[in-house]
């Protein structure tokens, strides 16, 4: 049976500029207002727990900058192509970090083929990002220092 890929199935929202007012005060109230209540239609109130506030405010920040948000659980499940996609960078060469374990993947069952974990690739990302930041830096130095390399 074909696995359907997981990033296409899940929950992404567009943003919508019509609500861009509402979604940056949203965003912004993270300072003065810790807490929130939701009151639905019926007059029901219900607080709105700490964690689930944190990602209601980071979602309305993305949105709020035109950006979509795209939901996933950072224990997803994804293929080596889907990483990949995710990573900017060819399949064959997550392959092959996968192969040295530079990022950490699992054999399905009976199967040759991998899967990785969405927060191992968001790990990945972050140790890239701060290792091309560091070589920025250094090429900085450099070359306000005009030394030779």
């Amino acid at each position: 049976m074909p696995r359907t890929s997981t990033l296409t199935q899940a929950a992404r929202i567009e943003p919508d500029p019509s609500l861009r007012e509402v979604l940056e005060q949203v965003a912004e109230r993270r300072a003065r207002e810790p807490d929130a209540v939701v009151r639905y239609a019926d007059g029901t109130e219900l607080r709105v727990p700490s964690p689930l506030l944190e990602v209601l405010r980071a979602a309305a920040g993305e949105l709020s900058q035109g950006h979509a948000v795209t939901i996933l659980a950072t224990e997803t499940e994804l293929t080596p192509a889907e990483a990949a996609a995710l990573l900017g960078l060819s399949r064959p060469f997550v392959a092959r970090l996968l192969d040295e374990g530079a990022i950490p993947s699992t054999h399905l069952p009976g199967s040759r083929h991998r899967v990785v974990r969405l927060d191992d690739v968001l790990a990945f990302a972050e140790r890239r990002r701060r290792r091309q930041e560091g070589r920025r830096r250094i090429s900085d130095v450099v070359e306000d220092t005009d030394l030779p390399y």
